[in-house]
């Protein structure tokens, strides 16, 4: 039996998130040591008015990840496996220790205003439930075009996918998608065109930066959620982290990965439980919680559990 801890990515934020967190020495040190490295406060990052930037919305995602991870860890209980959506893969890789949490810190801020400022407005992602890969693709072609560009994103479950784009393509596939059945399709809290082609030009500025980074062999299995394959080496760790916001993300597959490596312990890292809903469709045996709502002590123990079983 085996333990993931699963980081959320962008959509999943909500003003207050780091304010929630629970007052303990290795939250408190996260904070600060993020208000250090950016110069400014952490907890500003985390108030409506802030976190319509996505610069403010990464970070925050990322230091709630780290900061609750950090947590869980601190009595010397960890996980055998990690992986991140879109920008939590940023918070797995530090919680993996390959990754500074100092230089996670900075390209996650560099992240944000690369995709903020080569798509400002009119563009952004839209969730469809209800149909599957094949219809969605279909309806991708039909629509995208040089001026309503649109692109397949997330791939979460079997019949819940996520396009990215422009807004006149979006609204058009959603009105395709329901007049073909589909139960819902609803413009998600993301205001880039992540995980598409529309981002191949700050991913690349991203990996220059990324180019004077140390990275290392992760200590913990970490799963990269555009492959869906675990990642040991760190140059493929480089590449992974860097390009990720401009490749679909598999998340239904990573999960797939992760049970069928014996993962029976699933633990969404704050903010939110939208992964933890997304995971029911793939855990027919196992236990599945998020931090969030989550007595502490209660956290522990099924972390303790888990590593008890594999003593």
């Amino acid at each position: 039996m085996s333990t993931l801890f699963a980081f959320p990515g962008q959509g999943a934020q909500k003003p207050g998130m780091l304010h929630r967190l629970p007052d303990e020495p290795p939250i408190a040190a996260a904070l600060a040591e993020a208000s250090d490295v950016l110069g400014e406060d952490a907890l500003a990052l985390d108030s409506a008015k802030a976190l319509v930037s996505t610069r403010a919305v990464q970070l925050c995602l990322l230091i709630a990840g780290v900061a609750g991870a950090r947590l869980l860890m601190r009595g010397g209980l960890q996980p055998e496996y990690v992986a991140g959506l879109s920008i939590g893969a940023y918070a797995a890789a530090v919680t993996a220790g390959a990754l500074d949490y100092a230089d996670a810190l900075r390209l996650v801020a560099l992240r944000g205003e690369l995709m903020q400022n080569a798509y400002p407005e009119g563009y952004g992602m839209t969730a469809i439930l209800g149909l599957d890969i094949g219809q969605v693709e279909r309806l991708l072609a039909q629509v995208s075009g040089p001026q309503a560009p649109v692109h397949l994103a997330n791939i979460n479950a079997d019949n819940q996918l996520v396009v990215a784009g422009s807004d006149a393509a979006m609204a058009a596939v959603a009105q395709k998608a329901k007049a073909l059945g589909a139960s819902c399709a609803t413009r998600l809290a993301v205001s880039v065109p992540s995980h598409s082609a529309l981002l191949d030009a700050p991913a690349t500025r991203l990996a220059e930066a990324f180019a004077t980074i140390t990275l290392r062999a992760p200590r913990l299995r970490y799963i990269s959620s555009t492959t869906a394959r675990p990642i040991s080496d760190p140059e493929r760790l480089r590449d992974d982290l860097a390009f990720n916001m401009c490749r679909v993300v598999d998340w239904h597959g990573t999960l797939r990965t992760a049970y069928e490596r014996g993962v029976r312990l699933h633990i969404e890292l704050p903010p939110g439980s939208v992964l933890t809903g997304l995971a029911r469709r793939v855990f027919e045996k196992g236990t599945l919680v998020a931090f969030d709502g989550a007595r502490l002590d209660t956290l522990d123990a099924l972390l303790r559990r888990e590593v008890d079983r594999n003593e």
